[in-house]
């Protein structure tokens, strides 16, 4: 007589087991979580979380592009959204350093034409269902191509962390003084550029332009509540974007909903929590403010 596995094993694991697109989006999506979150970081600690969410829309005319002339082909979308994030991350920097306007001012304008001008091309070319696939993804459709780009933007990411993260870390902290003392603090902000725009293509992939930057950086500010260190903020990120891709999965398996929007959703779920019962969040604060009080 066959062993029957516990029910709870069979509602967290089985999906993974039985079925091969689970076992691919699974494999995919944690590996985009531990590339994406330790960027999240940065741009937190640099104070430029809405920089992520910028990039992530000026990515889609690009992406748009590559689908008007090869249709839903990831090499000329991957292409496309990496051409022209890089080239609207370049823009509103000439725009900010040359003239009276400020970095996240000249950002918010190239992204709104972007999202703009791509979301026109998608619909001129396709249909609803195709606008929605480019928007928001569908990490249960990927393939071996696009498992390859998010497996290779990852490594690529982790290099450039392990070769430059003192650097990194200086430039976020203080890039007045880096750029003071060495002439490294100039090409590591553009490298960091490169870096949040590789993530958010390959984001693009399993979530889209609209919900990329989500793994990115809800893990990224969830983490700020549970500590100050650097290399412990990216751990914690990395913790909660793996979990909240595997708990969006299964969420998305047994409730029948769409699988990106039920991965940030967990991932919403943890920064809630986060700040409310976090070492920094808000019943801490309230704790610490009653002390001071009755002291």
């Amino acid at each position: 007589m066959r062993r029957r596995s516990p029910p709870v094993f069979e509602y967290l694991v089985g999906p993974f087991l039985q079925y091969g697109f689970m076992q691919r989006a699974l494999f995919g999506a944690v590996v985009l979580s531990v590339s994406c979150a330790p960027v999240g970081v940065f741009l937190m600690l640099r104070r430029m979380s809405l920089t992520g969410d910028a990039m992530s829309h000026a990515i889609l005319p690009g992406a748009a592009l590559g689908f008007l002339f090869f249709g839903l082909e990831i090499i000329p979308m991957t292409a496309g959204g990496l051409a022209v994030g890089l080239l609207v991350a370049l823009g509103s920097g000439v725009v900010s350093r040359f003239t009276i306007q400020k970095e996240d001012a000249s950002m918010a304008a190239f992204y709104l034409i972007s999202l703009a001008v791509g979301v026109l091309i998608v619909s001129w070319r396709g249909s609803s269902v195709d606008l929605m696939h480019v928007l928001f993804g569908s990490v249960l459709a990927l393939n071996d191509a696009a498992l390859t780009l998010i497996v290779a933007i990852a490594a690529f990411t982790y290099v450039v962390l392990l070769v430059f993260w003192r650097a990194l870390v200086a430039e976020c902290m203080d890039p007045l003084f880096l750029r003071s003392v060495s002439r490294i603090g100039g090409p590591v902000h553009l490298l960091f550029l490169v870096l949040v725009v590789l993530n958010l293509v390959g984001g693009f992939q399993a979530l889209g332009t609209l919900l990329s930057v989500g793994l990115m950086m809800l893990p990224a500010v969830a983490a700020r509540f549970w500590s100050n260190n650097v290399r412990s903020l990216c751990l914690i990120a990395v913790a909660m974007a793996v979990a909240s891709s595997v708990g969006g999965l299964i969420l998305s398996y047994h409730a029948s909903m769409p699988s990106g929007p039920a991965i940030i959703f967990i991932a919403g779920a943890f920064y809630l929590f986060s700040a409310l019962v976090g070492r920094r969040g808000v019943l801490s604060s309230l704790l610490v403010s009653a002390r001071h009080k009755t002291a």
